[in-house]
């Protein structure tokens, strides 16, 4: 028995050895060389880029057989034109898409890496942020934290405004907390810029630009800040450099908030409780992965029965008080704010409104002063964050299969849109021998066509009183165009008397597409095609 007791010890010993080596490695490199500039910078932009390519991979896995989100294939479609606004939205997120396709291929595999590549930076982004309220340790702990919760891994994978929400919001934060450190000329300027970056991405900003307000005015050294020029610095240059887009609102009519009314104004006061409490759910159920896993590495004490204490009483160096309460003011009013503002002003509140106000939840909790981070937890989750990408890297094929097996033919998931962009692309080669260069379809149809076709038509959405500027039904008739209504749409019969009233002369067709994959077939969809040649 004793000596099979030894090399059971020894064995022991090592593995305490390489688990103590790795966290001191970690630990080292996420607080880096004290003559860098910004010690730690080279292990958060790894661990961001291995982030964005492995969950790249792990995207192009899941969403093989579906076509990419209409949202997707709309800020592709925006970033054809480089506009001030685009209807329903400012223009920022349709920039960085024109942007990105300049640099890569009009592709599925490039639209989960721009969604990526997106987080990537956001995730950069939050740990500079959280070097001004913690330190580095807890900093790194933050990040992992994030990629951690599903907005930065399964559900980012659709690039949209709100998605880059998670880039200029996090960058509006750091530049408040530097203003209201410094309180300088240029710290306010930089506030204002961050400010309309934000407000450029999506209107939604307000809510943040309205918890940083009342964090301002709450906080109990408010005087120092609101006594120095950086706010009002920051309001100046704000407004100065939104002017360019609020002139662009005033050309159309402010159009983009008759989007809005019109589509998130509800009477129906259960639909509105519904709507808020499932908002709240939402968001609290996607926020339990960070939450309980960070618990978890903050305790768990390797090839030990008793976990670690994750709290204690007494003074912490590694916490900024003063900037925590920023944070922790920031986050609750963002927090409660939008679900009572949709109950108060009767408000359609979508979950995914709750994508970009919730990235501040890790470094709230781990700036709470009684919470310990040792070492080894930063070894801890990063190892869980690691084991888990892993193991759903390797599951992907087979979550795919069975999703494809089980829900193929159940929505509009697997509609095989891109068959029907090449098809109709065809057609109109055929028929003309010049670039297709209009699609009119309802926007879950027209979006990806466009995404899809090699043309790239312009896309018109019927009835739509907010365009997006890309083309109009004047420039549409001139140029010809293909319109599309699929039969047993909601807006099917909206959608054949506009075909009705603006392609009286149309060739008429019909066309059937349907998406193989794994040797299984996808659902067959009809689509009701009119072709009107261009104008002479």
């Amino acid at each position: 028995m004793s000596t099979a007791s030894i090399p059971s010890a020894a064995a022991r010993g090592k593995r305490f050895l390489s688990i103590r080596r790795l966290t001191a490695w970690l630990a080292a490199q996420a607080s880096g060389p004290k003559a860098a500039p910004m010690p730690g910078l080279w292990l958060v932009t790894g661990f961001a880029a291995a982030h964005a390519v492995l969950w790249t991979l792990i995207l192009i896995n899941l969403k093989t057989g579906q076509d990419v989100h209409m949202d997707v294939a709309e800020a592709y479609a925006w970033g054809q034109k480089f506009l001030l606004g685009y209807g329903k939205h400012p223009p920022l997120s349709g920039w960085v898409a024109g942007v990105w396709f300049m640099l890569f291929p009009v592709a599925d595999w490039a639209t989960y890496a721009l969604a990526m590549a997106t987080l990537g930076c956001g995730l950069v982004i939050c740990w500079l942020l959280a070097l001004r309220v913690v330190d580095h340790r807890r900093a790194f702990f933050v990040v992992v934290m994030l990629a951690l919760y599903p907005i930065f891994n399964f559900k980012g994978f659709k690039y949209n405004p709100d998605l880059l929400q998670l880039v200029t919001l996090p960058l509006m934060v750091l530049a408040y907390l530097d203003a209201f450190e410094k309180r300088s000329v240029r710290s306010g300027v930089w506030l204002g810029l961050a400010g309309a970056l934000a407000l450029m991405t999506k209107y939604w900003a307000v809510t943040m630009i309205g918890a940083i307000g009342l964090a301002a005015l709450i906080h109990p050294n408010r005087l120092q800040f609101l006594r120095s020029p950086a706010p009002w610095v920051a309001i100046a240059v704000l407004a100065v450099a939104m002017l360019p887009h609020v002139t662009w609102l005033k050309q159309v009519d402010f159009v983009p908030f008759t989007y809005a009314g019109d589509t998130y104004s509800l009477t129906d006061r259960a639909m509105i409780d519904e709507l808020a409490l499932r908002y709240v759910g939402h968001n609290l159920a996607l926020l339990a992965a960070p939450v309980i896993l960070g618990a978890i590495a903050l305790m768990w004490r390797p090839f030990r029965l008793a976990p670690f204490p994750a709290l204690a009483r007494g003074a912490n160096s590694g916490v900024n008080l003063s900037q925590a309460i920023n944070v922790w003011i920031i986050q609750a009013v963002v927090a409660v704010g939008p679900p009572l503002g949709a109950l108060l002003f009767h408000v359609y509140i979508k979950t995914d409104w709750g994508i970009p106000l919730f990235f501040l939840v890790p470094l709230a909790l781990i700036a709470i002063p009684a919470v310990r981070v040792r070492k080894v937890a930063l070894a801890n989750l990063t190892m869980t964050w690691l084991v888990i990408t892993l193991i759903v890297l390797a599951a992907s094929p087979r979550i795919v299969a069975y999703e494809l097996n089980e829900k193929r033919t159940a929505g509009a998931t697997y509609r095989a849109r891109s068959e029907l962009a090449r098809g109709l692309t065809e057609a109109w080669h055929t028929r003309f021998h010049s670039r297709w260069p209009v699609v009119a379809a309802y926007t879950d149809t027209g979006q990806p066509v466009t995404f899809y076709s090699p043309d790239h038509p312009a896309p018109l959405t019927p009835n739509e009183p907010w365009s997006s500027g890309l083309t109009s039904l004047e420039e549409a008739k001139r140029s010809g165009f293909i319109g599309i209504c699929e039969p047993g749409h909601w807006k099917f019969e909206e959608c054949e008397a506009w075909m009705k009233a603006h392609a009286a002369n149309a060739e008429r067709m019909m066309m059937t597409t349907r998406r193989f994959f794994l040797g299984m077939p996808g659902p067959a969809t009809a689509w009701n095609i009119y072709i009107v040649p261009p104008g002479k």
